[in-house]
């Protein structure tokens, strides 16, 4: 599923939102994958008990996250969220604080892997230093406007 689609379809776009822990700032957008029906809360617990597991493998780039566990996890169709936090959260180990989190649900690993290239393209900024432009999703004050970003990066890309 694409991007953009399934934010509309799963109400799963968050902006400017609080959070007091890293845990929380998963919450809220595993808390929306739930309320749609795309994730059962073992996913949430998942994702959580793996960081505690693994370290914090979710931070895929400066100030980004990418929560996500294993589609066997609690998976019942892939879906997207995308949580933008007023105040950056700290994962343990990392120097960096994260303010953009977006949620993965593949229900495969094809899906998986999928997904993560379209977020990956949507994000693309050869000028950044990263290679990575939050800020295109971090001043986003409304829903129309993340679609625009996403429209206008994946345009860019065709064109």
């Amino acid at each position: 599923m694409a991007f953009k689609q399934s934010l509309i379809e799963n109400n799963s776009i968050k902006l400017q939102a609080s959070a007091n822990s890293w845990e929380q700032a998963i919450k809220i957008g595993t808390d929306m994958l739930i309320t749609s029906g795309a994730i059962n809360p073992s996913y949430h617990d998942a994702i959580i008990s793996s960081i505690k597991q693994l370290g914090p493998y979710i931070v895929i780039a400066p100030q980004l996250a990418m929560p996500h566990a294993r589609p066997e996890n609690g998976v019942n169709r892939t879906a997207f969220a995308l949580v933008t936090l007023q105040k950056p959260v700290f994962f343990e180990g990392e120097d960096e604080p994260v303010d953009v989190l977006i949620t993965l649900a593949g229900s495969s690993s094809d899906e998986h892997m999928d997904g993560l290239l379209e977020v990956t393209q949507i994000l693309d900024d050869e000028d950044s230093e990263t290679g990575v432009d939050l800020d295109k999703l971090r001043n986003c004050r409304t829903v129309e406007e993340i679609y625009m970003v996403i429209d206008d990066a994946l345009n860019v890309e065709i064109a």
